[in-house]
């Protein structure tokens, strides 16, 4: 089943959460990739290095396929689960939430942590911009300098997106279609060749 939007957020955001002298500090960012939630943690692991744990959880993927939950130190299942349960109670993807533990010399117990990481993970996300993004193909045409005009027109009819052009002897475009619309748009294509336009496509 094709999946043609999902719900991510927009820009950062973050929460605070205190419990018994402990202080968790959340951060929710938008990301695209596992590289992306890499440099996002080792960003905050440096700033606060001091912290007593920094635990968290990523989804990645249109179909919410990839994802992750790490409790960096803490009871298993205490940290991580909790912060990837918020991210999944409101249907998200491409987002990482990152709890930051300062402890207070008082011990939560696991149902305190799960608690605690919940709570604040929870913060973050209620702080967040979330909108729904459309997933798309990316497609490079090669068309005749003269058929150009026709290639516009299909651009504003389909609503695509232009990432790239290079105009020389034969023209080149990198598009981004939405997947809702890819098979109408490659009809379209298709029925163009057998009217002589010499409009040729790969998906990329």
């Amino acid at each position: 089943m094709n999946v043609f939007s999902f719900l991510t957020i927009n820009k950062p955001s973050e929460g605070i959460y205190k419990e018994s002298g402990s202080k968790f500090l959340a951060f929710a960012y938008p990301v695209n990739s596992e590289m992306e939630v890499k440099e996002k943690v080792d960003s905050l692991k440096k700033k606060y290095f001091d912290a007593t744990h920094h635990c968290f959880a990523w989804v990645l993927g249109a179909d919410k396929s990839r994802f992750r939950a790490v409790d960096d130190g803490e009871p298993n299942h205490s940290a991580g689960d909790p912060i990837l349960g918020q991210i999944r109670s409101k249907n998200l993807t491409n987002v990482l939430v990152v709890v930051v533990r300062y402890y207070g010399g008082t011990k939560l117990g696991v149902g305190g942590l799960i608690q605690a990481n919940k709570t604040s993970a929870e913060a973050a996300l209620n702080n967040a911009q979330i909108h729904e993004q459309d997933v798309t193909q990316s497609l490079e045409l090669q068309f005749s300098y003269d058929e150009n005009a026709e290639v516009m027109r299909l651009i504003k009819e389909y609503n695509l997106t232009l990432v790239s052009q290079n105009f020389t002897e034969v023209c080149k475009l990198k598009l981004e279609v939405k997947v809702s619309m890819h098979n109408k748009f490659i009809a379209k294509l298709n029925l163009l060749t057998k009217l002589g336009y010499t409009i040729s496509f790969q998906e990329v």
